[in-house]
């Protein structure tokens, strides 16, 4: 993890440019996808839906009082965004678009001034700073 400054014109950035973009989920994906197969199952995005954040711990208590049925059903729910076909899996598209629409549902959240924020290592915000990072770079 490390602690990046970005906005949303950062990750709006990214998302529109489409071969970094692109790459980036094709990376993810096939790095979700165990078996190879060109479809993800619940089981092998669990540990990517979780890794979304959607239980607050602040100091060792967790803000969420959810049973463990409750949670199972918030990521059953997640999962069910990605497979928009309900066909029980996930499709490269389906989780293209998934995908996208977080990303630009952050960078709209974001707005234009910069926040501090912490973000884990090979993780989509991380590569959006990186490819900014790389902008400045190669303009000096």
């Amino acid at each position: 993890m490390s602690v990046e400054i970005l906005d949303g014109s950062t990750i709006l950035e990214f998302v529109e440019d489409e071969g970094a973009f692109n790459g980036s989920v094709e990376e993810r994906f096939a790095t979700l996808d165990e078996d190879n197969d060109g479809r993800l199952t619940y089981a092998e995005m669990a540990r990517e839906l979780m890794s979304l954040r959607v239980r607050e711990i602040h100091f060792g208590v967790d803000e969420l009082d959810l049973s463990h049925d409750e949670l199972a059903k918030l990521y059953r729910g997640l999962f069910g965004r990605f497979d928009r076909d309900g066909n029980g899996t996930v499709e490269l598209e389906e989780f293209r678009a998934e995908m996208k629409e977080l990303m630009l549902a952050v960078a709209t959240g974001l707005g234009f001034l910069p926040v501090q924020m912490v973000v884990e290592e090979g993780s989509f915000l991380k590569k959006a700073v990186e490819r900014e990072s790389a902008k400045y770079i190669t303009a000096a």
